[in-house]
């Protein structure tokens, strides 16, 4: 039997979810929280490493977090589409292990890939819920999808506080070797290969906890209407 998961973040690429949303699921499974990860693609077109390489990264860095499980839907990198079988997969999953909140890629940003992954996700969770879409499985809709802010500096809806977990964060990113800096390799370098980037990674996230009053957050944005039934809820 399938555990039950509170969250399942889903990425195109492995390490996307690293890269952008780690902290809030450490934080998440801090709190006692159920957390899955699934990649689409298993990132076959990066510059650096391998689509094979990158899936040993990848558990590496389930590892690390702590989360339950994590799959591969070895979708085409760079060539995935819309399609009927492709959120047919994603439905699977989704009804598989029954999350109450998904997470999903940035809705614009400079990777194409990531765009189009949200609204694949995206639509995938709500057809779900359908029915007479048929998979074998029981129909689920999750209550909530919330996409995670990556490389471009996308208002956020709202932040998550990853002020205790910046660190293991880190920890995360850095199980993929292949893509990261690391000084004693001599592969060609990538914009997010260098020394730089990592802190550029800490400051992006020093600067969405600036204004809630957080040492360090992630952004999140929201395609809907956000609700909370006491204004104490709110940071």
């Amino acid at each position: 039997m399938s555990v039950k998961l509170d969250i399942l973040a889903i990425g195109v690429h492995p390490d996307d979810i690293e890269l952008s949303c780690s902290g809030t699921l450490l934080s998440h499974i801090k709190q006692g929280k159920q957390v899955g990860l699934c990649d689409l693609t298993m990132g076959e077109l990066g510059t650096r490493g391998s689509g094979e390489l990158r899936l040993e990264e990848a558990e590496a860095a389930r590892k690390i977090m702590g989360a339950e499980v994590r799959d591969n839907l070895k979708m085409a990198d760079g060539f995935f589409q819309h399609s009927p079988q492709n959120i047919k997969k994603i439905i699977s999953i989704i009804r598989k292990y029954k999350p109450e909140v998904v997470l999903a890629n940035a809705l614009n940003d400079r990777h194409p890939d990531h765009g189009r992954a949200a609204k694949l996700t995206a639509d995938a969770c709500y057809y779900s819920g359908l029915k007479k879409i048929e998979t074998g499985q029981e129909e689920w809709r999750p209550k909530a999808v919330y996409h995670y802010i990556q490389d471009y500096n996308l208002k956020p809806d709202f932040v998550c506080d990853i002020s205790l977990f910046l660190d293991q964060k880190i920890d995360c990113i850095m199980a993929f070797k292949s893509q990261f800096y690391n000084p004693d390799d001599n592969l060609k370098n990538t914009p997010i290969s260098s020394k730089a980037f990592m802190d550029f990674i800490i400051a992006k996230g020093r600067g969405f906890g600036r204004h809630a009053g957080f040492e360090f957050a992630e952004g999140f944005n929201v395609n809907r209407t956000l609700g909370v039934q006491s204004l104490f809820d709110i940071r």
